[in-house]
């Protein structure tokens, strides 16, 4: 008797590490390194085959109680000596956008967001916000135990622009167009997120951030890498990036 609860405690050790070590890489994305290279909004440089799609899925938002209706939403992700490359892959049926300007609220209508907090000794991450129509939010948000304010960047020019292009699937790229999805490419260099980025990561270096996309149908819903408890800026609960 006591050798047969022996081996059933061992299966259950067995069975909870093995949901830990899970846990634990579903929570860690490997990014892998490329040569420089031009967005277009379409992701067909040939440089995106080095890496595979990630998924993101529906959670609550800020005052749901239950999750808005899923479409199919996935992302890639890439860097290189100058920066950061991303790119989103999101179904849809309508382009919920009329914001025509950059900097402005364009978390109220349909978006892809990244969140990157790559020095985690200051509660401090950029956040960069991009619509189907190509008009871009980058700030920086200092996080003091959930009281936030984003910064725009002082001076935005060629030195540290982001890089940014989008693309219509089934319809035109205009507002409240019916397509069948939108795709957004962009690059992040380094030199904007100083001073939380000194240095170009190196191989094996680590991050934390986030990856979000809201998309305004007839029902509202948001959708996360890593779940959150209704707001993206749960910093705590952010995914593990470890650079290749």
């Amino acid at each position: 008797m006591l050798k047969k609860f022996a081996s059933l405690f061992m299966l259950a050790g067995t069975v909870l590490l093995n949901s830990i070590s899970a846990a634990a890489q579903d929570s860690t994305l490997i990014i892998k390194k490329t040569s420089d290279f031009k967005v277009n909004g379409e992701g067909s440089a040939k440089n995106w085959s080095a890496t595979n799609w990630f998924d993101l899925h529906v959670q609550t938002g800020p005052k749901q109680s239950v999750p808005g209706k899923a479409l199919p939403t996935k992302v890639k992700m890439l860097y290189s000596d100058k920066g950061v490359y991303f790119l989103f892959d999101c179904t849809d049926k309508k382009l919920t956008s009329t914001i025509m300007e950059d900097f402005g609220t364009l978390f109220k209508e349909d978006v892809v967001e990244v969140f990157l907090w790559p020095d985690t000794s200051e509660p401090i991450y950029l956040e960069y916000e991009i619509s189907p129509l190509n008009y871009e939010l980058a700030i920086l948000v200092p996080n003091l135990n959930g009281k936030m304010q984003g910064w725009k960047p002082w001076f935005y020019n060629e030195t540290n622009r982001v890089q940014h292009e989008t693309s219509a699937q089934g319809g035109q790229k205009k507002s409240m167009a019916s397509v069948e999805g939108w795709k957004a490419e962009f690059f992040i260099p380094y030199t904007l997120m100083n001073p939380i980025v000194q240095s170009p990561p190196k191989s094996g270096t680590k991050w934390r951030g986030n990856f979000y996309r809201i998309d305004y149908d007839s029902e509202t819903a948001y959708y996360s890498w890593k779940k959150t408890g209704g707001s993206f800026h749960e910093f705590n609960k952010f995914g593990t990036l470890v650079f290749e």
